[in-house]
């Protein structure tokens, strides 16, 4: 990565003047002003957050960054959430949209263009370049189900792990023994906990791990739907499914039927999210409740800890979750 004295040496000019470019003093010219950034685009330079907030003033702007806003089911909560911190600490929230498929995009240039004090980070896992930016840069953020922590950035996730523990021993009460799992992308540190709780799961329980149980697909119900149909197919199919995700869970549960079979009588199926559809959809789905509302609001009270004092130590935040009954699980028409 270029350094301040990389920029300077490119365009010709000391160190200082491109800090006074980098921090908009006046007292560059035009032509100088024009070099520099040119050098800094060139070079790719991303100034440090940290060194540039000792010249600036706090904004009372808090960023944030959501993946995939239109097709998430939790971002309206979240957001709730988030905003009720806010408000009672003063800040303003600032919604930033990132170009994740430009491989030129900065987030560090973005978040200073902005001038925003934070950031509070949703639905990036941490395989992406842009999260691992914000940790280096040092830019005060907390992230919502990524795995990442800096010394200036902490997360915040649900007990993912014992949230599918608690699904499993529900089903291994019941007489399960052939339970398979179908999960979303694990690139987020909820999918692989999920997983995680999954395998420990059948571990405790003494239930061997087939391979053919275990379907990776998108976190959405068309995924879920492809998913079943692929476990369907095998000549030993489960007698239970569970689901990382509620709308994974409505594409299993909507393929079980359409293969003729019933939810539960033929095969139990599990969700994890406690979406609002959980308790609409006939037969309601069992599932695993997280409180996205706490989520949100915690998320940005650890952040202001974050921005209001420079030697706060980042927080690693577990919330904990619920197993919520209904009537998408029962007993096996067998125990074997």
């Amino acid at each position: 990565m270029a350094s301040i004295t990389d920029v300077a040496k490119h365009a010709g000019v000391s160190i200082t003047t491109v800090s006074k470019v980098i921090n908009n003093y006046s007292d560059v010219s035009e032509k100088t002003r024009k070099k520099v950034n040119e050098s800094i685009q060139l070079l790719r330079y991303e100034p440090n957050v940290v060194a540039r907030g000792l010249v600036k003033k706090r904004s009372w702007t808090i960023g944030i960054l959501l993946h995939n806003i239109m097709t998430n089911p939790f971002v309206s909560e979240l957001m709730a959430g988030m905003q009720q911190a806010l408000s009672k600490s003063g800040y303003d929230l600032l919604l930033l949209s990132a170009d994740f498929d430009d491989p030129d995009y900065s987030i560090v240039r973005h978040c200073s263009s902005r001038n925003v004090d934070g950031m509070v980070v949703f639905g990036v896992g941490r395989d992406h370049q842009i999260p691992l930016d914000l940790v280096k840069a040092e830019l005060p953020t907390m992230f919502v189900d990524a795995d990442l922590i800096g010394r200036r950035a902490g997360y915040i996730t649900a007990d993912n792990r014992n949230g599918i523990l608690m699904v499993m021993e529900h089903l291994y009460e019941l007489g399960h023994r052939k339970i398979a799992f179908v999960s979303g992308f694990m690139g987020f540190v909820a999918g692989r906990a999920r997983f995680e709780g999954y395998q420990q799961g059948l571990k405790q329980f003494e239930l061997p791990y087939h391979f053919d149980y275990v379907e990776i697909c998108s976190f959405d119900s068309i995924g879920g739907y492809n998913a079943m149909q692929n476990l369907l197919k095998l000549p030993d199919r489960p007698t239970a499914v569970v689901c990382a995700a509620d709308a994974i869970a409505l594409g299993v549960m909507n393929a079980i039927t359409d293969a003729g079979l019933q939810v539960p009588a033929d095969i139990s199926v599990v969700g994890f999210d406690n979406t609002a559809f959980a308790s609409i959809v006939k037969p309601g789905l069992s599932t695993v409740s997280q409180n996205i509302y706490s989520i949100g609001e915690r998320a940005v009270n650890q952040l202001i800890e974050l921005v209001e004092k420079p030697n706060h130590i980042p927080s690693v935040v577990v919330e904990p979750v619920e197993l919520i009954l209904r009537e998408s699980t029962s007993a096996p028409r067998s125990i074997t």
